[in-house]
């Protein structure tokens, strides 16, 4: 009976100490569970440090190289088709299951938690969920900021990241998604593909410092939120009505008052509901405009594609 088959996809740029690191205690999940086949696919996306990598001992380990550094949600797209294309496709044909783990190759993601997220991940995507994290106050901060912001312009709630288990059998659907190149996680909860997430706690990071400054962090927390820009202009749509609405009403009270009683009402509170009442008309007005330029470049039709890959690997 052939073993089910775990292919570790971990886009690495400059972090090859991590690397090797992670890529032991993989091999040591490999050695405890024995009805697995752990192999491991790395992309490296243009790092400008030399490859000191010390490949595996017990699983078998190979490097993809880009032609430059294209971000690492980019490196995670053009993982997933190449592990498609390249290592499930010769699989299926032989009838052998398995799943792809999507994991940062910093530490962050234990490797201790593949084998549980595997075993739920039945025809579905399962997520890991951190319910304990190891990083600073300013970190947690700014993430639990994020999530509100994120529920709060999208209607959404988000509250796992990359770590990822994936169905063989779903692989073909995450790699024709349009938005998998701009965000992942988010691409996949938009999708109507089914998720589940389970509790976890992340790892500290094995080595050296992440690359990952403040600046990448908002844009790449914008990135999230940007998949659901239709949603998000109904959204401030339906608020900005909800504001005229409101505004239209204090005009007539304001009216009523200065018509009908003889309570005294300040010169200046007409004129800033005016004020107020004639922005958010332009607000209304902008994101309908935009929802409608968005709406209309759904006639552009771009086939799917799962193999885009092959113009980032460098051979």
């Amino acid at each position: 009976m052939d073993k089910n088959e775990i292919i570790c996809l971990i886009p690495v740029y400059n972090d090859w100490e991590s690397l090797s690191i992670l890529i032991s205690d993989i091999e040591k999940e490999a050695e405890l569970n024995t009805d697995y086949s752990f192999s491991a696919v790395v992309i490296n996306d243009g790092s400008t440090e030399l490859n000191n990598l010390v490949l595996g001992k017990k699983i078998q380990v190979e490097v993809v190289d880009l032609k430059l550094n294209i971000g690492h949600q980019r490196a995670i797209a053009v993982g997933v088709q190449y592990v498609l294309n390249e290592k499930v496709k010769s699989l299926n044909k032989s009838g052998v299951q398995g799943h792809v783990i999507i994991l940062d190759g910093d530490g962050e993601d234990k490797p201790s938690d593949i084998i549980p997220m595997v075993k739920k991940a039945d025809n579905k995507i399962v997520f890991a969920q951190r319910v304990k994290r190891s990083e600073g106050i300013g970190f947690k901060t700014g993430y639990y900021f994020y999530k509100l912001i994120f529920k709060l312009l999208t209607g959404k709630k988000i509250d796992f990241g990359n770590f990822s288990a994936i169905p063989f059998t779903l692989l073909n659907q995450v790699a024709i998604l349009p938005n998998l190149w701009n965000h992942y996680a988010s691409c996949i909860a938009e999708s109507r593909i089914n998720i589940e997430v389970v509790p976890t706690e992340r790892g500290n990071r094995y080595a050296g410092k992440s690359k990952m400054n403040t600046a990448n962090l908002i844009i790449h927390g914008f990135s999230s939120i940007s998949i659901y820009f239709d949603i998000l202009c109904f959204r401030v749509l339906k608020f900005s009505v909800y504001l005229m609405v409101f505004c239209a009403l204090l005009i007539g009270f304001v009216l009523f008052k200065k018509l009908f009683t003889e309570s005294a009402i300040p010169g200046w509170a007409s004129s800033l509901i005016l004020i107020v009442l004639s922005m958010v008309i332009q607000l209304f007005s902008v994101t309908f405009i935009i929802l409608l330029l968005q709406l209309s470049s759904r006639k552009i039709i771009n086939p799917p594609n799962s193999e885009l890959y092959k113009k980032f690997i460098n051979k």
